[in-house]
């Protein structure tokens, strides 16, 4: 049955303001500190539960959309809620708010540190933020493994993830898509197991607001193939029209065009969020295009983990670094601010391509069991990546010199027992402690870190 269309005093009393709009996302974007669990609840606690501009029921289904995509969930998320409300220059203001200052804060940061890196006292802060670092990561994988993993069949689902990516290096992309088949086709024979998690309901917030969402002004934008065509050309000539100009005019092989093109392919596999393709992000650019040195990954990662904003804005320091470090005929600083920002740009306009592209037809399918589905096993196949990530930190962390061995498709990782640290060690069981076992938080916990880092350094240089 059709929803009663609001009457006029509904829509007077309730309307949101585009202005009042614009100052709630740019608060947002400034408090979204925390990683994607911190920044969903944050915009739940002001959206949801303090302005009651979105009810709870379509908030979860926006949600369980934005985490089925590439790419950072909170910020689609944002997206998606933003467009609701404002349509394309709501979902254009609410994302691009949620990533500008983090993207500002970054962008000093690795300016900092390519200019000052060498001195001990920054090296010394960073030793500290590694080992605080992996802990978060750990406590990533307890935190979404707890909600994911309610069956024995979504643990052996992240079991099976975690084996194929550790040990015999199945891509990503390939995982995610095995996941999200299985739960759709589980979802008809098996119900129970692949029932998404939560059980909430609507909490009837926002109900007059739901129904503006809900009138003719949205319908009118419904899923067509012309609308569907002209989206798609838009948003894939803003994507990619900058790498094909510098392609023509600097050539393939400029580092400018292979960070477009590397960030852009890393754009359609980011399934899981930011800790999901860390692992593969760090090994490419180590390892084939020698962008950063094998620690300095982590280092990003600590930057991205202080600031407001996503956690993938880590990119945006090894698009920084990748540019510093080959510059050509630029200024090593110019280049290195100018590859940040293409990093930034290729990684964040896909983005609003899968929200705007895709959002009408997930509003006529809220609801669906299958896409619900599909969900659950994505989520706890990611589970299991995100272990792979954090084993590979914490090799990378705890040994100075970690080599690989192949047997045939299987891939081990052989670290030198002579290069153990053992205070790296340390600080990382101590963060961990900290984290999970006196509940203290994040950005407390890095800050620790980073000065018992400085503090074992003075001591022993």
């Amino acid at each position: 049955m059709d929803k009663p269309a609001p009457t006029s005093s509904q829509q007077a009393a309730h309307k949101v303001s585009f202005t009042e709009a614009l100052g709630v996302w740019l608060r947002i974007g400034l408090l979204s500190f925390g990683g994607p669990a911190g920044q969903i609840s944050l915009m739940h606690r002001i959206l949801v539960e303090e302005k009651r501009w979105i009810g709870e029921s379509r908030f979860l289904h926006a949600l369980n959309y934005c985490m089925l995509l590439p790419g950072p969930e909170a910020q689609q998320l944002a997206t998606y809620i933003g467009w609701l409300l404002h349509r394309t220059r709501g979902g254009l203001v609410a994302g691009t708010l949620f990533v500008l200052p983090g993207a500002a804060v970054i962008l000093i940061l690795s300016i900092l540190y390519a200019g000052f890196r060498d001195l001990g006292l920054v090296q010394a802060v960073f030793f500290g933020i590694k080992a605080a670092v992996l802990a978060v990561v750990v406590e990533a994988v307890l935190r979404i493994g707890k909600r994911a993993l309610k069956n024995n069949l979504m643990l052996g689902l992240a079991a099976a993830a975690f084996i194929g990516i550790f040990f015999f290096e199945v891509p990503f992309p390939l995982i995610v898509l095995a996941a999200g088949l299985i739960g759709f086709a589980g979802t008809h024979m098996y119900p129970d197991r692949f029932a998404a998690g939560g059980g909430h309901s609507s909490n009837g917030h926002g109900a007059p607001v739901e129904a503006i969402i809900d009138d003719a002004s949205l319908s009118r934008i419904s899923p067509t193939l012309r609308r569907a065509v002209r989206i798609t050309s838009v948003c894939v000539v803003l994507w990619l029209g900058p790498i094909l100009s510098l392609a023509l005019l600097l050539g393939p092989g400029h580092v400018f065009v292979q960070e477009g093109l590397f960030f852009s392919k890393m754009a359609v596999v980011t399934f899981g969020g930011a800790y999901a393709v860390l692992a593969y992000v760090a090994q490419q650019a180590v390892d084939i295009y020698g962008w950063l040195a094998p620690g300095e990954m982590l280092d990003g990662l600590g930057l991205a983990e202080t600031t407001p904003g996503p956690l993938i804005m880590v990119v945006q320091f090894v698009g920084y670094l990748g540019a510093f470090r080959n510059p050509g005929n630029l200024d090593p600083m110019l280049a290195g601010a100018l590859g940040a920002m293409l990093t930034t740009w290729v990684t964040f306009v896909p983005c609003f391509l899968w929200i705007f592209l895709g959002a009408p037809y997930i509003e006529a399918l809220r609801g669906n069991r299958a896409l619900n589905g599909a969900l659950s096993a994505i989520t706890a196949a990611v589970v299991g990546v995100i272990l792979n990530l954090a084993v590979w930190f914490g090799v990378h962390v705890v040994f100075t010199h970690v080599a690989e061995r192949h047997f045939g498709p299987l891939r081990l990782l052989a670290p030198d027992w002579a290069s153990l640290e053992p205070v790296a060690l340390a600080l990382t069981v101590a963060a961990l402690v900290a984290m999970l076992r006196f509940k203290i938080g994040m950005l407390p916990t890095l800050a620790a870190s980073a000065v018992l880092g400085a503090g074992y350094f003075a001591l022993v240089h």
